[in-house]
């Protein structure tokens, strides 16, 4: 399943973490097509989509050059199969997905297109995210990155949304339970739109508790409400802190501490797995966040301990968003840098925001509607945890 590595320190200690990433990611085509858009762009030079393979590829260029990924076992991604993605997508959603990568490919639902040949990719997507689940169960790695794309936390069980194929998380998950037999699981978004896929899937269900830090009502439409907690068995396991524009790392680092450290301890999930876009960094063009790295790697090593504590450490990341070209795969880096540690003497990756990075108002202070906001989201969780 995996191939091991070395630096040149020796073998791996006590903490070997794992690595998805394949080259067929990159050809993942999302054509020229804005969101929404269903004509040519009328301008001379044409704009790229937000979705962009430059934003995964950075990603690994900066791990590669830093020597993160030197550092890291890595792991083979496997194609989902039917069964597999039927643990939730629906048959006809399949066979329509087939039909466009079959064609000149397409819209598979809601502003997720993809080229021709684009199911074998979406497919090597979730295989990539359940085959990091697989060598972090199997403790071949105490942890692991699934580097993938198309990213999956949108897409529901009919349709792809928001540029996800197939809900590689929600794929993940269900593996973990029905081929490892594991029982409760945590699924952490952090990406700055809300998991609507994620929580469509789970909303019944206690076994897994879905926790989603987003931009409130951004992307999709009346998704991700703080109201929203679930339904049947599954009320009190959905679990939405929607924060405002602007938030910035005091604000986001206060949501894990006031909120997402007491409900992960109380749950004490079997296995963590973490949503992990970065597009709530301060210069991403679909967001307003303001988060920077020293805001990813404190949410990284927020979910670190939890795990150590909670589950043995076992953490699988799957790639979701991040659109800000020339600093989006910085924060990806960061966040794969906080999972390996850094070496003795190494200093981190410098933020390309330069010293403004840490003076920004919201790297400094929480603002007052995002203390409202969390503490809106802290009245509504008092009816089912202790916080």
């Amino acid at each position: 399943m995996t191939e091991s590595r070395v630096n040149d320190h020796g073998a791996f200690g006590a903490r070997p973490v794992g690595l998805v990433f394949d080259d067929r990611y990159l050809t993942h085509n999302t054509g020229l097509a804005l969101i929404g858009d269903r004509q040519p762009h009328p301008f001379a030079e044409p704009v790229a989509h937000p979705s962009s393979p430059e934003l995964v590829g950075r990603a690994k260029h900066l791990m590669d050059l830093h020597g993160i990924s030197d550092r890291m076992v890595r792991i083979a991604p496997r194609l989902a199969t039917d069964d597999d993605l039927l643990v939730y997508h629906t048959p006809d959603y399949l066979a329509r997905v087939a039909d466009l990568s079959a064609g000149a490919g397409g819209d598979t639902g809601e502003g997720a297109p993809m080229g021709p040949g684009g199911d074998r990719i979406a497919r090597l997507s979730a295989g990539g995210a359940m085959a990091a689940v697989d060598a972090v169960l199997a403790g071949d790695v105490r942890a692991a990155y699934a580097l993938v794309r198309p990213p999956g936390h949108h897409a529901m069980a009919d349709r792809g949304v928001g540029f996800c194929v197939y809900n590689n998380v929600v794929v993940a998950a269900r593996h973990a339970q029905r081929t490892h037999g594991v029982g409760k699981i945590l699924i952490l978004d952090w990406d700055v739109h809300h998991g609507n896929g994620t929580q469509d899937a789970f909303w019944r269900d206690s076994s897994v508790l879905f926790i989603s830090l987003h931009q409130d009502d951004l992307f999709p439409a009346s998704w991700g409400a703080v109201d929203q907690v679930g339904a049947d068995a599954g009320r009190g396991c959905t679990v939405n802190i929607p924060l405002p524009g602007g938030t910035g790392n005091r604000g986001y680092l206060a949501a894990f501490d006031r909120i997402v450290t007491p409900l992960v301890r109380q749950f004490a999930p079997e296995l963590i797995l973490i949503s992990a876009g970065q597009d709530a960094n301060v210069m991403d063009p679909l967001a307003r966040m303001a988060v920077t790295l020293a805001g990813y790697r404190g949410m990284m090593a927020r979910m670190m301990a939890l795990a150590d504590e909670c589950c043995g450490g076992r953490i699988v990341i799957s790639q979701e968003g991040g659109y800000a070209a020339a600093y989006a795969p910085y924060c990806s880096a960061a966040v794969a840098e906080t999972l390996v540690g850094l070496e003795s003497g190494a200093a981190p990756i410098d933020d390309p925001y330069g010293p403004r990075a840490e003076s920004l108002p919201p790297s400094r202070a929480i603002g007052l509607d995002c203390e409202q906001a969390i503490e809106r989201a802290l009245a509504t969780q008092r009816a089912f945890w202790a916080v």
